[in-house]
């Protein structure tokens, strides 16, 4: 069971990018996802999750408006879209994976983990 983060990089403020939590060893869509971030000398934080049954919970209200989370079961991959990007942002970001009908921000409740992709906003 893994699951693979990618598409961080360095953007400018405003920018846009995507990440991609791309699952193997296991169907993704019996899953709940959640996108986690650490910020250097930082706790790792929940950002976002998308349960099962496609329900969205946000864990960080910076976000609002900004960032979504969808999932493609065709490529067993959860995506994390996210606009207007701000310094803020720049962090490690995570996916992590639980086979459990709801979400959750605490990063001790799932049960796998990806290796993590940097996001750098810059001005």
């Amino acid at each position: 069971v893994q699951l693979g983060e990618s598409g961080g990089g360095l953007v400018h403020t405003g920018g846009s990018l995507r990440l991609s939590c791309a699952a193997s060893g296991f169907t993704s869509g019996y899953y709940t996802i959640g996108w986690f971030r650490q910020a250097p000398g930082k706790e790792r934080k929940g950002v976002i999750c998308l349960s099962v049954d496609d329900e969205v919970t946000n864990y960080a209200g910076s976000i609002k408006g900004r960032f979504t989370i969808f999932r493609d079961n065709t490529k067993n991959t959860v995506y994390l879209q996210m606009n207007s990007l701000k310094l803020e942002d720049t962090a490690v970001y995570y996916c992590a994976a639980r086979r459990y009908i709801s979400c959750s921000g605490d990063v001790s409740w799932y049960d796998y983990w990806g290796q993590g992709t940097q996001v750098t906003v810059s001005s």
